[in-house]
């Protein structure tokens, strides 16, 4: 950083100085303006409570809907009896810091179980509805999990064949479990527990394969709360989406948010995952007025005509790099937010509306200026903050941050203590993000990228080391190395690149369908190579780019796919398929999640086939669908006949 220069000696106003007279008078030069460091805070903040402001809202309310579900509310008083009826069911069980892993969709059953854990002090680890059977088993191995909650249907087998206890949670609504226990297995459990004073805990990418758990306290969500109440205005009357995934920490932003502002929680069927038009009619049907959603599913309804007749008043973005600005005709704020799950969910935000000068804009919004409570730095390598302006990592600080990972060690090495020097923040700790920032003159944080090999698929945050480390898991892959590739438009796909061990002969689709019991959907790749062997680099590592280029794209087209014999609608589903996953070898035989197929992708196919042909499908009938050739059999049957020479 540059220092000041030393201040000009002070001179007299009536005693001037000599002043030679063969020779001008000196003029002393202008003090260099010092730069002003990356550094910024948010407005002063004190920690609340959570489960205390839902408790206020039951007194005060009892008979307002806390849950709404198609044609069925839950009330405040009916949730917290539900509450007390599945704390009573859990006893001695569950007892204060236990880890609790959650595996429910997002419905009044999970809802009733976050009340009645934070009622235990038990830590709520969300695991999504149906995880993964080696990803859980890598999870209970490594943490001491007192038991699964869930439906018995879905659990792992070993928690099926455990011991069970049944569980007074709702049944009804379009998520909800068939039946609900908290099951537990005679093994023997993980050694690590959450800290003391832990909320809710979250696992997030690990590098060596095996994801990692960072816990949060109640204090730090509560800063975020407040902060989404009074910039949404949630209150009494609105309706507040649950639509995040459960396996994904924002969905307790949205949970939580609800039930301490006296709001109603709307769960959001499965389909609106899929689908960005059925998203929008599920908001409209359900009268949503704040909302929260991943970037990839909101960014294509910005490229057409905002829908109108909406309830929606605000819509909070995550998740992924934002690539335009809203139009001039959306009618809800909409909120750029960044913010790691070692944050708190949400750190920055960049709040949108129709009258601003830049609607419209096509370039990408800043990711903003941080909540209250937040403090933010961009450092360079030794953790000094760089002058605004400059790239650097991003670094986070202030109520905001978890108290750690579940693992001590990676605790020490990702929240770091600021440094003495030069400007640091007001923060006994910070967390280095890797990400890649620049902080403008006025302190607006621009994200630039990733500083190591994390990307993001689908708004999830992904480590390839991760996917890599799930392939080596196989008997038949002596090694795996797992590269980005990206389209024109800027969307990431993983390729991995296998090498298989002496003797085997694996097939890649056989590789592929393995590795999805270890990773979640978002972390599958979406094309899977055998190689023999890796470039290295002059260091002897693998060189990634190398092989990258070596294989820049897909395999061809077999030579028997000839797509002259293919109907009409085959030839669209099958090239778009194709064009969409960067998979020339796709097949009319293959099926579309097999072939590479995620949420984000069903939803540009669906949307390419309605601009083609007029007709709507519902992602449903096409993740039904054996193959693509079924898929574009069910489309011929709903096309309406065109008349003669139309």
């Amino acid at each position: 950083m540059t220092q000041s220069p030393p201040a000009p000696a002070a001179v007299s106003a009536s005693a001037p100085a000599a002043v030679s007279a063969s020779a001008p008078a000196a003029v002393p030069a202008p003090a260099a303006p010092v730069a002003e460091p990356s550094v910024a805070h948010g407005p002063a903040a004190e920690p609340t409570a959570v489960l205390a402001r839902f408790e206020d809202w039951v007194r005060r309310t009892p008979q307002a809907p806390a849950v709404i579900d198609g044609a069925r509310t839950w009330t405040y008083q009916d949730l917290d009896t539900a509450a007390t009826a599945v704390a009573a069911a859990l006893g001695d069980r569950v007892r204060r810091g236990d880890l609790v892993g959650v595996c429910l969709d997002r419905s009044a059953a999970l809802v009733v179980t976050a009340v009645a854990l934070a009622r235990t002090g038990a830590v709520y680890l969300p695991l999504g509805p149906r995880p993964g059977e080696r990803r859980t088993q890598a999870v209970t191995e490594d943490l001491d999990i007192a038991c699964l909650v869930g439906d018995p249907g879905v659990l792992p087998a070993a928690y099926r064949a455990g011991e069970r206890t049944p569980l007074p949670l709702p049944t009804e609504g379009v998520n909800a479990p068939t039946a609900a226990v908290a099951a537990s297995t005679a093994r023997d459990a993980g050694t690590r527990r959450a800290p003391e004073g832990a909320f809710y805990a979250v696992l997030t990418s690990g590098s060596t394969g095996r994801p990692k758990a960072v816990a949060v306290a109640e204090d730090s969500l509560s800063v975020a709360l407040d902060w989404y109440r009074d910039e949404t205005g949630l209150a009494p009357g609105d309706r507040q989406s649950l639509l995040i995934g459960v396996a994904f920490d924002p969905h307790l932003l949205e949970l939580w948010a609800a039930l301490t502002s006296g709001a109603a929680l709307v769960p959001a069927p499965d389909d609106t995952r899929w689908d960005a038009r059925v998203l929008t009619e599920w908001w409209r049907e359900a009268a949503v007025t704040v909302s929260v959603a991943a970037t990839p599913m909101v960014e294509p309804l910005l490229d057409r005509p905002w829908p109108r007749d909406l309830s929606l008043r605000h819509l909070v973005v995550g998740g992924d790099r934002m690539r335009r600005r809203p139009g001039r005709d959306v009618t809800a704020t909409v909120h750029n937010a960044y913010g790691p799950a070692e944050a708190t969910v949400v750190t920055t935000t960049h709040a949108m509306r129709a009258t601003d000068p830049e609607a419209g804009d096509p370039a990408p919004p800043p990711i903003g200026t941080p909540l209250p409570g937040v403090a933010v730095a961009v450092t360079d390598d030794d953790g000094r903050p760089v002058p605004r302006g400059q790239e650097g990592e991003l670094r986070i600080g202030g109520h905001c941050l978890a108290l750690g990972y579940l693992d001590p060690e990676l605790t020490a090495e990702r929240f770091t203590a600021p440094p003495r020097q030069p400007a640091p923040p007001a923060a006994d700790r910070l967390y280095r993000t890797g990400d890649r920032v620049r902080m403008t003159a006025d302190g607006t944080l621009v994200f630039l990228g990733r500083l190591d090999d994390q990307v993001k698929i689908s708004g999830v945050r992904i480590e390839p080391a991760e996917v890599e480390a799930a392939f080596e898991q196989d008997p038949r892959v002596r090694s795996a190395v797992v590269t980005v590739l990206r389209d024109q438009a800027g969307h990431a796909r993983l390729v991995a690149h296998v090498r298989p061990a002496d003797g085997a002969d694996p097939a890649a689709a056989d590789l592929r369908a393995a590795v999805r019991a270890w990773l979640p959907e978002q972390a599958a790749p979406a094309v899977v190579r055998i190689v023999d062997d890796y470039p290295l680099d002059a260091n002897g590592k693998v060189d990634r780019a190398a092989l990258s280029a070596h294989h820049p794209g897909p395999a061809p087209a077999p030579a028997t796919d000839d797509l002259a014999d293919a109907t009409p609608t085959e030839h669209l589903v099958l090239t778009t398929v194709r064009d969409l996953l960067g998979r020339p070898e796709t097949t009319l035989c293959d099926n579309f999640t097999d072939a590479g197929g995620t949420s984000v992708v069903a939803a540009r196919l669906l949307a390419a086939v309605e601009s083609a042909t007029g007709v709507r499908p519902r992602a449903h009938e096409l993740l039904r669908s054996s193959d693509l050739r079924a898929f574009a059999a069910l489309l011929d049957q709903r096309l309406t006949p065109r008349p003669a020479g139309a």
